[in-house]
């Protein structure tokens, strides 16, 4: 698919680049995305909750009361888990909640994510630019040359530039990463894709692998 390229006034520069079909107009793979974007969350997960157990309660062990003639339940610790202040039977433990998935069903994710969002004709080509130093303003103006001053923006770059992401740092709505950091999640969870024109060779080949 051709796709025209836009400088970061916004204009069009008349110039043209073709997209691979291989990346951006496959059948998605919805249960490839779901397992991707599951992934992703559950790694974001610190899995440091802990509750105490009746071994580790603080209180005595001595036994509250005598076994038989009570007319209740027979009771030999205060750290009882029927009792306030007891322990808490099969509490939540301290555990990892990441898993594994291959290489080829991570790409097939992306690629599903990527033709989605061309579908749906949410992705924007930009030539490459830059600032001389970090400036939101500057960020803001391209923003808004662009239409996207109100919508969740990710902008994708081809390498690390530090005066592009600094001056997007502050912005809640827009965020700036390489073509190496891209995840499925993160394409989904912008309404529109601004890919840089240095990018988009570093993505194809990183993809139809």
């Amino acid at each position: 698919m051709e796709v025209k390229v836009l400088d970061f006034n916004g204009k069009d520069t008349g110039r043209k680049v073709q997209l691979s079909d291989s990346v951006f107009a496959i059948e998605p793979n919805n249960h490839a995305v779901y397992l991707d974007v599951k992934q992703y969350l559950a790694n974001q997960r610190q899995g440091t909750h802990k509750a105490k157990e009746r071994a580790e309660v603080t209180g005595s062990t001595r036994k509250i009361k005598k076994q038989k003639g009570t007319g209740t339940a027979r009771a030999g610790s205060v750290k009882n888990p029927l009792f306030k202040g007891g322990g808490t039977v099969f509490g939540p433990r301290p555990r990892s909640y990441s898993f594994k998935l291959n290489k080829n069903l991570k790409r097939l994710a992306r690629k599903s994510a990527f033709s989605i969002k061309a579908k749906e004709s949410n992705i924007v080509v930009l030539e490459d630019f830059n600032f001389e130093a970090p400036n939101t303003k500057n960020f803001i103006n391209v923003l808004k040359a662009l239409g996207l001053e109100n919508k969740k923006s990710l902008f994708v770059l081809g390498e690390s530039n530090k005066n592009v992401y600094l001056s997007s740092r502050n912005l809640k709505a827009s965020s700036v990463v390489t073509s190496s950091e891209l995840s499925t999640y993160a394409i989904l969870n912008a309404n529109n894709l601004v890919l840089l024109e240095g990018s988009l060779e570093l993505i194809e080949e990183n993809l139809s692998k």
